[in-house]
């Protein structure tokens, strides 16, 4: 039976740099660096291993960032309520802020297909109820109806996939054709979001129940490694789930993780990014592959 010493390769956490507010969003660049965000700042980093952390620019609300099939970077801006797509480290140039005319809630996390769509969750439970512009007839009797999940295909064409209680972090399975979603909301659930070939929701349905246990934590980042297993902050830790959902086990950090990015030229270096510190720590199976990768 698989358990924690088949999946962590040395049980060495190490603090690479503290002293933020709350830092968020990891994501590895193939040229030797992670970037990750201090969202309360707004501030986006860049960090190379052995080296100290380097600020490239100030965001608004910086969280959740992907590149697209170009290798442009996309960042989800909560406070600008919107998602933005940069070339480099340039400045960025909004991607998407509205759907239907309204303003978007507060974009929280973003990946990206490997046909170019671009997937981003868009939570409105910590948008005050009235300055929602998200608004539907559901919003009358579910506060959480504008709350979605959106694809933008390369075309800009723009359509939301699914609605929940609180959609945070994205993540695919290996062959693609299952969307998951962390739910941070009274209930703390993985959503398994089955897809058809053109990308839309088929079915759905409740991978994992993260709400065992009353230490700090809820879902949030997530990330599936080349084995399928998926890789999701929850109480106590980074909860490690077979590719069926089973509970493999909890890996503990100094402390609350919040979100984790596979990088490193073997993709087995994992970079976490808690309340006030990022840490680095070795895994024995490489993550999931960026689709850009492929192609530069």
């Amino acid at each position: 039976m698989t358990d924690l010493s088949d999946i962590i390769e040395s049980s060495d956490i190490r603090r690479v740099a503290t002293g933020y507010a709350f830092t968020e969003g990891p994501l590895w660049h193939p040229d030797g660096f992670f970037y990750f965000n201090d969202i309360r700042p707004g501030a986006l980093y860049r960090v190379k291993p052995g080296e100290e952390p380097v600020l490239i620019r100030r965001t608004n609300n910086g969280n959740g960032m992907t590149f697209d099939l170009q290798g442009r970077l996309i960042q989800c801006e909560g406070e600008g309520k919107r998602v933005t797509r940069s070339l480099g480290e340039a400045e960025p140039e909004t991607l998407v802020d509205r759907f239907e005319g309204g303003r978007l809630n507060r974009p929280n996390d973003a990946i990206c297909h490997s046909n170019g769509d671009l997937y981003f969750t868009d939570p409105g439970m910590s948008v005050p109820f009235a300055d929602r512009e998200q608004h539907t007839s559901e919003n009358k009797i579910i506060l959480w109806a504008g709350s979605r999940v959106y694809r933008i295909t390369p075309d800009g064409a723009m359509t939301p996939i699914v609605t929940c209680e609180y959609p945070n972090g994205l993540a695919f399975s290996p062959d693609e054709r299952v969307l998951y979603v962390a739910n941070t909301g009274s209930t703390k659930y993985i959503h398994a979001i089955d897809l058809d070939s053109s990308g839309n929701m088929a079915r759905r349905r409740i991978f994992a129940d993260l709400s065992e246990g009353d230490e700090p934590g809820f879902p949030d980042g997530m990330k599936v490694d080349a084995l399928g297993r998926v890789y999701c902050t929850g109480p106590g830790g980074i909860w490690v789930l077979a590719p069926d959902g089973t509970k493999i086990g909890v890996i503990k950090f100094p402390e609350q993780a919040i979100n984790m990015a596979f990088g490193g030229d073997d993709l087995r270096t994992m970079l976490v990014t808690a309340h006030t510190s990022v840490f680095t720590m070795r895994m024995k199976t490489p993550g999931m592959a960026h689709p850009w990768y492929a192609l530069r």
